[in-house]
């Protein structure tokens, strides 16, 4: 028994005065098999070797007590600085972790007792290093999705800062061009990862943010697939409103508002205003789909007081019609006040039905709405109304 422990305490003695030499043993290992490390900045190698050496000297530790710190390998990773882990990447870590083990088991080739120990440890030091990885993983998680809600919240506001396009950047945002803002209920359990999957099926990006009891949205087209037929001519842009409707399953009960589309995600906010005024009167259309577009809701946002809907009414609508032809305006007038029968607003403006028909056909080339459907009668009616609202000496009624 006492040749024994005279062995251990020998062998940790020849383990402590050999720890310097299995240090530089292991740097020129590194150097020799490993291209990253040898690409490195001095102040990173440094750094690396430092952790290399404290592996040697946590080993020896824990040879001589394995049972009073089992977790001390992690204290190896953990004193590394925080710009090594950034800069080395778990498989570089695991690499390093091979060539240390290596490096100490080729110097103690006779000692079976100690061969046992490096395995062992070594183990605990490769559980340690993904721990630690994996906090900062855990970390840069957290710290990307307060980012996110930073973004989130001054799209929303329309408060933009110099600060932003960086900050946009450094999500990894990945959409360009065209962007619209989908604003509905957040529900129990939010599934971030199934939203972001299904936005890039549908080569679209998303920015989410969550507003009290509101889930938000941001959504921006990432890469056009090209048409299969034509792998070189042009590519294939998904509307809108299909990538919010695919995105619906994320969404919790009720109502689910798509703002209108946007040149660029600096403009979303005129988008993310249009959603959120949608959203907070959508309930006032009884069957109102889900989602529904802001648009759809002219009427309703425009009765609560939305100035940005009254405008759209007004510059989308009224004006273009007065601007081209003031008798098909007064020909709308006429039909919307009739109930939408034709033969009465023809009766009123002294023509045939099929003249009347006509310039309701022409009405919906010039402003993209039709009369002759229940909700976008609504929504051409309120139109009339807050532009005659708007012209001081009103609207002309008849030809």
């Amino acid at each position: 028994m006492a040749a024994a422990v005279k062995t251990k305490e020998q062998t940790l003695t020849w383990l402590r005065s050999l720890s310097g030499e299995l240090a530089t043993a292991t740097l020129k290992r590194l150097e020799d098999e490993l291209p990253w490390y040898g690409e490195m900045p001095p102040g990173r190698r440094s750094a690396v070797g430092l952790v290399a050496q404290a592996g040697i000297t946590s080993f020896i530790h824990w040879y001589d007590d394995p049972s009073s710190t089992p977790w001390i390998a992690a204290d190896v990773f953990g004193t590394a600085p925080r710009e090594l882990l950034r800069s080395v990447s778990l498989t570089q870590t695991l690499q390093l972790i091979k060539v240390t083990v290596e490096v100490v088991e080729e110097r103690v080739k006779g000692a079976d007792s100690v061969r046992e120990a490096i395995l062992l440890y070594s183990r605990e030091i490769a559980f340690g290093a993904a721990d630690v990885y994996a906090r900062a993983a855990e970390a840069r998680g957290l710290w990307d999705a307060r980012l996110e809600a930073l973004v989130v919240d001054s799209i929303l506001s329309g408060e933009y800062d110099d600060e932003l396009p960086s900050r946009i950047a450094a999500l990894g945002w990945h959409g360009h061009g065209e962007v619209s803002v989908l604003v509905g209920t957040a529900p129990t359990v939010l599934d971030v990862d199934m939203l972001r999957r299904t936005a890039r099926h549908l080569d679209a990006d998303v920015l989410i943010g969550v507003q009290g009891n509101r889930l938000v949205l941001v959504i921006g087209r990432a890469h056009p697939t090209p048409l299969e037929d034509e792998p070189e001519g042009p590519t294939k842009l998904i509307p809108f409103l299909e990538i919010a409707t695919a995105l619906e399953p994320g969404f919790g009960e009720g109502h689910l508002v798509l703002g209108h589309e946007v040149a660029s995600l600096v403009e979303a906010a005129r988008s993310a205003k249009a959603a959120l005024a949608g959203f907070a009167v959508a309930r006032s259309w009884r069957k109102a789909p889900r989602p529904t577009l802001a648009d759809d809701l002219l009427p309703e946002r425009a009765l609560a007081g939305d100035a940005l809907a009254r405008s759209t009414l007004i510059n989308r609508i009224y004006k273009p019609l007065q601007s081209h032809s003031t008798e098909l305006l007064a020909t709308l007038w006429c039909y919307l006040d009739n109930g939408r029968s034709l033969e009465a607003t023809a009766r009123e403006l002294f023509v045939h039905p099929n003249t009347v028909r006509y310039r309701l056909k022409r009405v919906s080339e010039v402003i993209g709405w039709d009369a002759t459907g229940a909700r976008e009668s609504l929504i051409l009616q309120a139109a009339l109304i807050v532009g005659s609202i708007a012209e001081p000496d009103g609207p002309l009624r008849r030809r």
